[in-house]
């Protein structure tokens, strides 16, 4: 198996055929359209991912385990049917050293056919535990037809775009985002400012893991962070949205430190840009150890929503305003990848 065709994985979920499954998955207990729990799907997509590296990494190292590294991207294209089955088909798109790259098409079989999401998610493999975990070299993939070879190309793409906008972080403003950032400083300085700012679109949390929450021996499952991030994330969303808040992307999501049991967690939402119907909030996960000697940054997520009504039709929202130079920095990195994902995809 070292041709991307054969790494491919099935999996289903039986909403249509599971009426207990589908109300696990409900947002609420009444007909609406986009009536699916994103966070609960965020915890299969990385189980999926999960799946579908360590079929390619046995063959290898029998041994050895995966870890998720990050979520590259995920953009969401159609609202889920929740009364219809939903499938992942999910292959190796790029391998690295260590590293494998796994796309996952989310889509809807039926009249009509809906693609619901495209994924892309990196995966490290691993071995051993402790001081003595290290990472595992890998065979590279042999792309054969034009098609895996492309998909090749635009996972090298992914990972140098994203080095780019972490180095542009360090960047000053362009002449456009110095503008922009002047105009929102200069409206506060009105003695009737009335604008949003950005110091009071925040929500935090805090929770403790436990035993069975563990995936990889020792530390908890990636899905299960990530969806609690998600869902803090969408409940700072609504702070600005004038109608109902759903998501239409996860930018980047970056796994830093392992979170093992017992440790506590500090979640901090905060809603860091605004443009035409998109609110983008920004996710930190700090975790705790339970003896309180470590404290460390264990996931950044941002997520991008979209301001809708029940026709799912999109509304503007209100500008949001930051006051220092670190929502400044949170604004124009949140802007500029904003804007990558729009200027590649189509969102929902």
């Amino acid at each position: 198996m070292t041709c991307p065709h054969d790494t491919v994985y099935h999996s289903t979920l039986p909403l249509g055929s599971d009426p207990a499954l589908r109300r696990r998955y409900m947002v609420v207990d009444e007909p609406m359209q986009g009536n699916m729990r994103f966070g609960l799907l965020l915890e299969i997509l990385d189980k999926v991912a999960e799946e579908t590296a360590l079929r390619y990494v046995r063959q290898f190292h029998p041994t050895a385990r995966v870890v998720t590294a990050a979520i590259d991207n995920i953009v969401v294209r159609h609202a889920v049917d929740v009364t219809r089955d939903l499938m992942f088909a999910a292959t190796i798109n790029q391998v690295g050293r260590s590293s494998l790259e796994i796309g996952i098409r989310v889509e809807q079989p039926g009249e009509p056919a809906l693609h619901i999401a495209s994924c892309y998610f990196t995966m490290v493999a691993r071995s051993g535990y402790g001081e003595d975990v290290a990472n595992v070299p890998l065979p590279p993939l042999d792309y054969l037809d034009p098609i895996e070879k492309q998909r090749a190309g635009k996972a090298m793409a992914r990972r140098e775009e994203y080095r780019y906008q972490q180095a542009a972080r360090s960047e000053p403003p362009d002449k456009q985002e110095y503008e922009l950032l002047t105009a929102l400083h200069q409206a506060q300085d009105d003695r009737n400012f009335s604008g949003i700012l950005c110091a009071r679109l925040v929500a935090g949390a805090w929770e403790r893991t436990y035993l069975d929450q563990e995936n990889v021996p020792f530390t908890i499952f990636g899905g299960y962070l990530v969806h609690r991030a998600y869902d803090l994330a969408s409940i700072c969303s609504e702070m600005v949205t004038p109608h109902r808040s759903i998501i239409a992307g996860v930018n980047r999501i970056n796994f830093f430190h392992p979170v093992r049991m017992s440790d506590k967690l500090h979640f901090t939402a905060r809603v860091v840009y605004t443009e035409d119907c998109y609110v983008c909030v920004e996710t930190g996960i700090e975790r705790t150890s339970r003896d309180r000697t470590t404290k460390a940054l264990s996931n950044s997520c941002l997520f991008t929503f979209v301001n809708v009504d029940a026709e799912l039709c999109h509304h503007p929202v209100p500008p949001v305003h930051p006051t220092t130079y670190a929502e400044d920095g949170r604004f124009l990195a949140a802007r500029r990848s904003l804007h990558t994902l729009l200027r590649n995809r189509t969102l929902i």
